[in-house]
């Protein structure tokens, strides 16, 4: 019987133990996918921490002060993207440490092996975010992003996200897949390229995000109307979304002597599997979250909910 290898070039994995083993990691990413959407509670991440960290940072509430200025909006930027840490960016960051260790090439040292994937995936995070702001700009109001009308009792903006969202957890969900070889994996022998693209999928969040700071941040770019203006806010935005967990990602590497990123490239069997869990999770949380349990908020179908949500 022929050999099953690894999309990462890991262990290879035969007959049915292999398949086995897969649909056990598949079964783990996707239960705990389910069990982040039942749990999650937004009005705790956007309003209990993200408006009471962005406050303190700023000395002022975030929500009502007045953004005056590009000084003023780029720094609002970067706190309010710093104040959204526990945001399923984060999460993004923690799916993408297997991809990016599996990128952080043979360089010797703690530090060097780093360079390269941190680098791959804020350039994908920074290409989008940049793109999408200068074009926010442009296009103005006319985006759903921004409107305040409602479509069958479904605020418009909320449309916007539940389909970029739905796009983007799709998109984890068979990355994950295809790093156990369920499906074709067009990174296979490009793990660079993946990473580029990781990184660009967790700037993408920002083309659907509801969070409200930044939807201030948004309509502020929308009137000065400078593109350029837009894309640096929404750059600062969504780098200062990630720092947090792209510094654990370092002190992890760092602490560990640099083993923490070449256990992830080793491609051994083990490390495939939590890679591929937490992409799964990822993306099966984002589909479940804005693809059933909030349009079951709005009276379409039925999800179920915790008393604190």
């Amino acid at each position: 019987m022929a050999h099953a290898r690894s999309a990462t070039g890991g262990e290879p994995s035969t007959g049915r133990s292999g398949y086995a083993g897969r649909g056990g990691v598949i079964a783990a990413g996707a239960a705990a996918g389910v069990l982040l959407a039942v749990l999650w509670s937004y009005e705790f991440v956007d309003h209990v921490i993200g408006a009471n960290v962005a406050g303190a940072l700023l000395g002022e509430d975030a929500a009502a002060m007045s953004i005056a200025g590009v000084a003023s909006g780029l720094a609002f930027a970067f706190v309010s993207g710093l104040a959204g840490t526990f945001t399923a960016c984060n999460i993004a960051v923690a799916a993408s440490l297997g991809p990016m260790g599996q990128a952080s090439g043979a360089a010797p040292g703690p530090v060097r092996p780093l360079l390269r994937p941190l680098g791959l995936f804020t350039a994908g995070v920074v290409g989008v975010s940049a793109l999408y702001g200068a074009i926010g700009v442009l296009v103005g109001p006319d985006l759903p992003q921004l409107s305040t009308d409602t479509a069958g009792g479904v605020p418009v903006r909320l449309l916007q996200s539940s389909v970029v969202f739905g796009a983007v957890g799709l998109a984890f969900t068979l990355l994950g897949l295809a790093s156990l070889g369920v499906v074709r994996d067009p990174f296979r022998d490009r793990p660079a390229a993946r990473v580029a693209v990781l990184g660009a999928l967790v700037g993408a969040f920002l083309i659907g995000r509801p969070y409200p700071l930044f939807v201030k941040l948004f309509r502020s770019a929308v009137e000065s109307g400078n593109p350029l203006y837009g894309a640096g806010a929404f750059v600062l935005q969504a780098l200062g979304n990630v720092l947090l967990a792209v510094v654990v990602f370092v002190v992890l590497a760092l602490a560990t002597g640099g083993r923490f990123p070449r256990w992830f490239a080793s491609g051994s069997r083990r490390a495939t599997a939590v890679g591929a869990a937490l992409l799964i999770a990822l993306g099966v949380f984002l589909l479940v979250y804005w693809d059933l349990r909030v349009p079951s908020l709005f009276g379409f179908g039925w999800f179920p909910t915790m008393p604190y949500n």
